[in-house]
């Protein structure tokens, strides 16, 4: 049986239409893969751009920070806590765009740890399409704490 983590879905303090996370995938103490489909009707799509839609580089960056950073934060801190009250915030990103994302297409982000300390969250992400190619690379990093412990 296939193991589930709706328990880290359940914890992401997003929802419709700001969130950018269907599936984990895979995920443990030191990485997380995750999947998201960019429906066409989001609203975005109606002005980036005028006749040819794509995906806005900040919502790519988004998606990859709520995978990538968000939920692997979640599990990090789930291992030791109930994780009832939390707080996030991204602090640094550094991306790099190589392939448009069009509406409908499903993405799948890989995060690899790079560290996590004093409340710090820094990770390696990458974004791949439904072919398998590199659409954006990056480095991504975040605050992540327990409120009140």
């Amino acid at each position: 049986m296939k193991e589930t983590y709706d328990w880290i879905l359940n914890k992401l303090p997003y929802s419709d239409p700001f969130l950018f996370v269907h599936e984990i995938l895979d995920i443990n103490d030191t990485m997380v893969e995750g999947s998201y489909r960019f429906s066409p009707k989001l609203d975005f799509y109606q002005g980036h751009f005028k006749n040819d839609p794509i995906t806005p580089g900040v919502i790519l960056t988004e998606c990859c920070a709520q995978i990538g950073l968000v939920c692997l934060g979640i599990y990090l801190l789930g291992q030791k806590t109930k994780l009832e009250n939390f707080t996030i915030g991204m602090s640094s990103s550094q991306m790099e765009f190589l392939l448009p994302v069009l509406p409908g297409e499903r993405v799948r982000v890989v995060s690899n740890l790079i560290y996590f300390r004093f409340q710090k969250l820094k990770c390696e992400v990458i974004m791949y399409n439904e072919d398998d190619k590199l659409v954006c690379k990056g480095i991504l990093a975040g605050m992540i704490g327990v409120v009140n412990e």
